[in-house]
């Protein structure tokens, strides 16, 4: 079967196992889906050909490198997906109107991180943007956490909010290398484990970070490094004009 065939494919619900949870005093919404897909070698194969490319810059940005996944994987992952966040997050009707994957590696070493990608941050302040993250090395990389900002308070960063979070961000300081549990600045509130074919799924303006358990072991081969799928993905509600 080509790959395009099989993605097309959901995934049985036999084999899935999905939970949604809440983040911190702000009660972000998480779901979290176990044994995603039933063929993850398929899409392993995928990820082991494809050509990455650095993902940063002097600036800061991701702290490795990406490729390209297959629209079709994108869209399968997105139809699956679809009703579980719908129900985990609250939506009604909603519509697809942007989204965006990549396969991730983690390549660099803590000393030469730039101070963005050593603390925890938002992809986005936008509210109807969402991560879907999918783990497809093995648990001892380490998993995702999620954080509050001591000064303000905040564990989503909005537009009315991003302002004053940026302001007082930029008298603090910033750890020594990847974020672990966010002292003295922030204070962890949440964290998933890492597990193989395993799915989070959250608002792209919730505080997060990679959880980096081994840097010594960081690769840029997609057979030995710490590799995910990352679907960015906005939906708008049936019949907004936005």
């Amino acid at each position: 079967m080509r790959y395009a065939e099989a993605m097309s494919q959901s995934p049985p619900a036999s084999r899935m196992r999905s939970a949604s949870s809440t983040i911190g005093t702000e009660q972000a919404p998480l779901l979290l889906v176990d044994n995603m897909l039933s063929n993850p070698e398929d899409l392993l194969r995928i990820a082991h050909d494809a050509p990455f490319t650095p993902a940063f810059t002097p600036a800061g940005g991701y702290p490795g490198l990406r490729a390209a996944a297959p629209r079709a994987y994108t869209d399968a992952m997105i139809r699956t997906l679809i009703g579980p966040v719908r129900e985990a997050f609250g939506l009604g009707p909603v519509a697809v109107t942007k989204a965006e994957c990549a396969f991730s590696i983690v390549t660099l070493p803590p000393d030469r991180l730039t101070p963005p990608q050593r603390a925890p941050h938002v992809d986005s302040t936008d509210g109807h943007q969402f991560a879907i993250l999918h783990y497809l090395s093995q648990a001892d990389f380490g998993g995702t956490a999620f954080y509050r900002h001591r000064a303000t308070g905040f564990e989503t960063i909005t537009d009315d909010r991003k302002d004053a979070f940026l302001a007082i961000r930029a008298q603090e300081g910033w750890a020594a290398g990847y974020v672990a549990d966010g002292e003295p600045w922030f204070e962890q509130t949440a964290e998933v484990d890492a597990a193989f074919n395993r799915v989070i799924v959250y608002r792209s303006n919730v505080l997060h970070s990679g959880r980096i358990l081994a840097p010594q072991r960081l690769s840029p081969d997609p057979r030995l490094g710490r590799l995910t799928a990352n679907i960015f993905v906005t939906f708008s509600p049936v019949g907004d004009p936005a």
